[in-house]
């Protein structure tokens, strides 16, 4: 079953964050995820949401998922950002 993770990006150092942006694809890639979002224009319709930079990325499962995320290859782009961004993350199963 599809997982969803779901990240709402506050960059605070773009020129840093530009390594992170280098390095997280591969990862996200190498573990079958894909993007599903990655920023752009949002509207909001109900609520006061107000997303920085909105990320989902789809994986087949939960377990891949988790497992990108603790990889050694994502580790290195976490590392990368410290600093560079706020990350609020959530993963959803899906349907």
């Amino acid at each position: 079953m599809a997982a969803y993770l779901v990240v709402d990006i506050d960059v605070t150092n773009p020129t840093q964050f530009e390594e992170y942006k280098k390095l997280a694809p591969a990862a996200i890639a190498k573990y079958g995820g894909r993007y599903m979002i990655r920023g752009g224009a949002y509207e909001v319709l109900e609520g006061n949401w107000k997303p920085q930079r909105l990320t989902v990325v789809e994986f087949d499962s939960m377990e891949k998922a988790k497992a990108f995320y603790s990889s050694p290859e994502y580790q290195v782009a976490i590392k990368a950002r410290a600093g560079a961004a706020n990350f609020k993350a959530l993963l959803v199963q899906g349907m």
